[in-house]
């Protein structure tokens, strides 16, 4: 049986209770089942493989594409999960990360025609079911740096981050689930939008909506933020790129995706968040020539129960968080995302992974464990 893909079905929170209960319990078993192994002797070989090969400098630089303006190199992806054991007397959080080569999808929701004759799209309710059609190959310019990308119709910045109605979970009432999905958004913001953030800087307004009370986690992203490297990589959770290298078109960032929520495994609310981020850049010291960085983000938090675990009223669990990045160099981990363009010559390895669309939203995060780098159809 086939559904025609539709932006207006039933949100998560508008299931019968049964559904949702049920996708509570799997959800509760798939976190149990998840939780961190000793890494087996292939990863461990792998691991060591990988040292010895940056220790003498054999890992690629990085790839530009070939002489096909579609195809933009995309940047590996990694996944960060955080199991959170919250007592009483203890707050703990454990860190686990997993390479993750998977690379963005390249056009939800295509359209054609120029920047002035789209008309937007309607907030996004449910995951579309199937990649958005073919858009018109128009050349991105500074004064319609969205043009042939399919974002064109999307939501500018936090207009594209529509919160779900909030109603009552359980036990938890309508107002403290609200209040998760305000400081989820908040979160994203600070994140991908803040222009701080996005220049470079560091990301205050998203690090001061989690909680202190899962050290290991901010431990984790200041050592991301002031050592980049390949297992502590800022862009894995901020947009971030290097003022030195590029410089953001205007001030729109075109953004597209949904959150839902439900019932937490702390006595309060969880919230999933799926968006994608469209960055049109210039270099900074060169041609007016623009490119587009597309950056898909699931984030999954959760606003627990102070009364029953050692939290932080106010401040939120970061339980899960997960990326695709397209049109990014690959190998490099500095901490900022590395746009190509156009008109750049290849160098370095060529792309070894699959060619995927950085703008189908219709698929979830490839789970894939690839220690390649592929190509986008599409920027």
């Amino acid at each position: 049986m086939s559904e025609k893909p539709s932006d207006d079905q039933p949100s998560a929170s508008q299931l019968p209770d049964d559904v949702w209960e049920q996708f509570t319990r799997d959800t509760e078993r798939g976190i149990r089942s998840s939780a961190p192994k000793e890494p087996s002797a292939r990863a461990r070989m792998v691991t060591e493989r990988l040292r010895q090969q940056e220790a003498r400098g054999e890992l690629p630089p990085g790839w530009r594409t070939g002489p096909a303006w579609q195809e933009v190199n995309g940047r590996a992806a990694r996944r960060r999960k955080l199991w959170t054991a919250l007592g009483v007397t203890v707050a703990a959080a454990v860190a686990v990360v997993a390479l993750k080569p998977s690379l963005l999808p390249g056009d939800p929701f295509g359209t054609g025609g120029s920047q002035a004759e789209a008309s937007p799209l309607p907030a996004e309710t449910a995951a579309p079911t199937a990649p958005p059609a073919a858009s018109d190959p128009d050349t991105p310019t500074l004064d319609e740096p969205f043009a042939g990308s399919p974002a064109l119709r999307w939501a500018d910045g936090e207009a594209g981050i529509v919160l779900p109605p909030a109603k009552a979970v359980g036990a938890v009432p309508a107002e403290r689930v609200e209040q998760a999905l305000k400081l989820t958004k908040k979160l994203l913001v600070g994140a991908n939008l803040d222009p701080r953030t996005v220049r470079g800087g560091r990301p205050e307004a998203a690090l001061a909506v989690l909680d202190p009370k899962q050290p290991e986690l901010l431990d984790e992203l200041g050592t991301a933020l002031r050592s980049p490297s390949r297992n502590h990589d800022p862009v894995t959770l901020f947009s971030r790129f290097d003022p030195d290298e590029v410089r953001p078109v205007g001030d729109v960032i075109k953004t597209r995706g949904r959150m839902t929520f439900g019932k937490g495994t702390h006595g309060g609310v969880a919230v999933r968040a799926d968006y994608t981020f469209v960055y049109p850049v210039v270099r900074a010291d060169g041609p007016t020539e623009v490119t587009r960085t597309i950056v898909r983000r699931v984030v999954e938090t959760e606003l627990a129960d102070a009364t029953r675990y050692q939290v932080t009223q106010g401040r939120l669990l970061l339980v899960e968080y997960d990326q695709e990045i397209g049109n990014s160099s690959c190998f490099v981990y500095d901490g900022y995302l590395h746009p190509e363009f156009p008109s750049s010559s290849p160098t370095g390895a060529a792309p070894s992974g699959p060619a995927t669309d950085p703008y189908d939203r219709s698929k979830d995060i490839d789970d894939g464990d690839r220690d390649d780098c592929g190509t986008v159809t599409r920027t």
